[in-house]
């Protein structure tokens, strides 16, 4: 190889490559499921029984399906879009029509989280403000009335809210100091509150200080994680599914058995999954459809959480009313349940996780009533 020489500095004659980085994954948003009211935005009301991509956008951040209604989800820009059923404003685009594929909320860039709660739904934004807008029924927009909103309303004007759960009747939310928050309907005593008042204006639970995670199902009942550790739930108990081993109501946060593993939980109207800090999967409630997971053909709702498998590189979990769905620490996806929704292209039920397809590259999930969203790298 020869030399050159300029300014005394000496140069390799020759070829060369510059080294340039990959560019950064993108997040591709696919849905699966139920297409009516066009819940799953592919701009129709077809169902698919299996993912399919939505739209050519990669920067998703995050998606929530909520309940029956309709989706929202984030752009890593802090974009909120919305689609679905269109009554009563849950879009929030101002309107009450419905849209068969996403419309952007506004033009803000600023919003950090989202949860669509049947026909309501629920944001926060970067500041720590808490917006909401839909039906409002029984008051569960927070906004101290029982008036419907077509667009974002902010709920009171503290900024110092950190997660928010919904569904079609009442919400839960945890602010930054670890305190929790509660309104909506109370007819099971869903709020937490010891009684079964109703409250149109967030309530404080109790006086601790010490929640790190909170969710509630559309059928009246609610759990709670501690920073601790350990898991709580209140609320309705119809089939079993507070796991504490009967079927009683209950109107203030009680514990569920004395261990302090818990990580994070979901529920829906029957069934409840939980994850350990030790990747284990848990389940309880109604097995209906085989949507605990725990195998075999006997329908037998469980009142105590049973562990399902032996497996622990479970990752995050998701339910619905009648399906549920899982990420392992794999990327990869599995489901069981009502067989229509699980997204395996059949309509047969499973009664254990099976694979949704065989990629890894899934990074979220989130189930709605009768349809998935989940987020993918591409």
């Amino acid at each position: 190889m020869g030399i050159s020489v300029t300014g005394g500095v000496k140069f390799p004659q020759g070829k060369f490559s510059v080294y340039t980085p990959p560019p950064p994954p993108g997040y591709a948003l696919f849905v699966w499921g139920s297409g009516s009211f066009g819940r799953l935005g592919l701009g129709d009301v077809v169902s698919q029984s299996s993912p399919v991509q939505l739209g050519a956008l990669s920067n998703w951040a995050s998606a929530d399906a909520g309940g029956h209604a309709g989706s929202l989800a984030l752009t890593d820009t802090g974009e909120l879009w919305s689609w679905g059923y269109g009554n009563f404003g849950p879009v929030g685009d101002g309107t009450v029509i419905q849209r068969s594929s996403p419309v952007q909320v506004g033009n803000l860039t600023d919003w950090s989280s989202v949860v669509s709660g049947g026909y309501r739904s629920h944001a926060i934004k970067t500041d720590g403000s808490l917006w909401s807008w839909g039906r409002n029924l029984f008051g569960h927009l927070g906004l101290g009335d029982v008036i419907n909103r077509s667009s974002p309303v902010q709920v009171g004007n503290l900024t110092d809210w950190s997660s928010v759960s919904a569904n079609s009747s009442y919400g839960l939310a945890i602010k930054t100091d670890g305190t929790l928050w509660s309104w909506g309907q109370n007819n099971k005593g869903q709020l937490g509150l010891g009684n079964v008042v109703l409250r149109s204006s967030p309530v404080q639970i109790g006086g601790l200080t010490t929640w790190s995670s909170a969710v509630i199902s559309g059928n009246g009942q609610a759990f709670a994680v501690k920073t601790d550790g350990t898991l709580w739930a209140w609320g309705n108990n119809q089939f079993g599914q507070l796991g504490f081993g009967n079927t009683t109501d209950r109107s203030s946060p009680v514990q569920i058995g004395a261990l302090t593993d818990w990580a994070s939980v979901s529920t829906t109207q029957t069934h409840t999954l939980a994850l350990k800090t030790d990747g284990s999967l848990w389940a309880w409630g109604d097995s209906a459809t085989g949507k605990l997971g725990n195998g075999g053909s006997i329908v037998i709702d469980i009142s105590s959480p049973i562990q399902i498998g032996s497996l622990t590189d479970w990752a995050s979990i998701t339910t619905s009313n009648s399906h549920s769905s899982a990420l392992k620490t794999d990327g990869s996806l599995w489901a069981w349940g009502n067989g229509s929704l699980i997204g395996l292209g059949d309509v047969i039920n499973r009664s254990s996780p099976v694979q949704v397809g065989s990629l890894t590259t899934w990074t979220s999930i989130n189930a709605g009533g009768s349809h998935t969203i989940g987020i993918q790298t591409t």
